[in-house]
């Protein structure tokens, strides 16, 4: 499946170790993936237009300050598993009854930001998770407004839930299929990364980007669940799995990111 043009170019941008992508690099790296010069020059100049990228230069292009809130975010997913601790059994509650539904882009931000912090709703308009992460409350009230979340949603801590929602709250997320995934995706890419050296520098490339992207937007968007509710082993082999992926394809696309500007990569 043929990646969008901007979200490839957004991709590009937040892994060159420079943070500044060549407008003839973009088009060159694109190609990999059957997409036209012009369409990467249309893509480029929507980023532009959104605000996520700007010139620095004749020809070059970077992220903007925006875009940096949400991509330094995402760069986090390597260190996912550090902000767990231990669970008590209390809940992140956030309450969203009095927001509007008639702005789409902040139904769209709202979304991704409940998402992207493992909420789900367990009864209208009452969003839980369970309260296990790093800094408790309030990192997690801080994550949620900066991900998109408005800031007159209030964001508390739920305690002593009775015993009719104690069950529907634990249920909630659908652990067996997370669980299916930690392995199916670990398995996946030593599969991938067993027969990586016999690929050409542009097929490895091409596949290292779709399969890495798929892996990392499930990690991205991984519930962190304390150890009660998931098979914490799995999740860990899964994230371990997926930091040694990562480090070979960011190796193989510095090569030939290398190779396309005709400058020699660092070692």
């Amino acid at each position: 499946m043929k990646p969008k043009p901007q979200r490839l170019l957004m991709n590009l941008l937040t892994a060159m170790d420079e943070d500044v992508l060549r407008v003839r690099d973009a088009i060159s790296l694109c190609e990999l993936f059957g997409v036209t010069s012009n369409s990467t020059r249309v893509a480029l100049t929507r980023l532009s237009a959104e605000g996520l990228i700007e010139s620095c230069g004749r020809g070059q292009y970077q992220l903007t300050a925006r875009a940096h809130t949400l991509t330094d975010d995402l760069r986090r997913w390597r260190t996912a598993l550090q902000r767990l601790e231990a669970w008590t059994g209390q809940w992140v509650a956030a309450h969203l009854g009095g927001l509007g539904r008639s702005d789409k882009p902040a139904l769209r931000r709202r979304k991704r930001a409940l998402e992207m912090n493992g909420f789900q709703e367990l009864s209208r308009d009452l969003y839980i998770r369970p309260d296990n992460l790093r800094g408790g409350v309030a990192s997690v009230r801080e994550r949620l407004y900066r991900l998109g979340l408005e800031g007159s949603a209030p964001v508390f801590l739920l305690s002593h839930l009775d015993d009719h929602y104690v069950p529907r709250a634990r249920n909630l997320w659908d652990t067996t299929g997370l669980e299916q995934r930690y392995r199916d995706t670990a398995s996946h890419l030593r599969q991938w990364l067993d027969q990586a050296d016999r690929l050409s520098p542009e097929a490895a490339a091409r596949e290292s980007f779709v399969i890495g992207d798929r892996a990392i937007r499930q990690i991205v968007f991984d519930p962190l669940l304390p150890e009660q509710m998931i098979d914490a082993t799995a999740r860990q082999t899964f994230v371990d799995t997926l930091l040694t992926f990562d480090q070979t394809g960011h190796a193989i696309w510095r090569r030939l990111y290398h190779l396309s500007a005709g400058t020699t990569a660092p070692t």
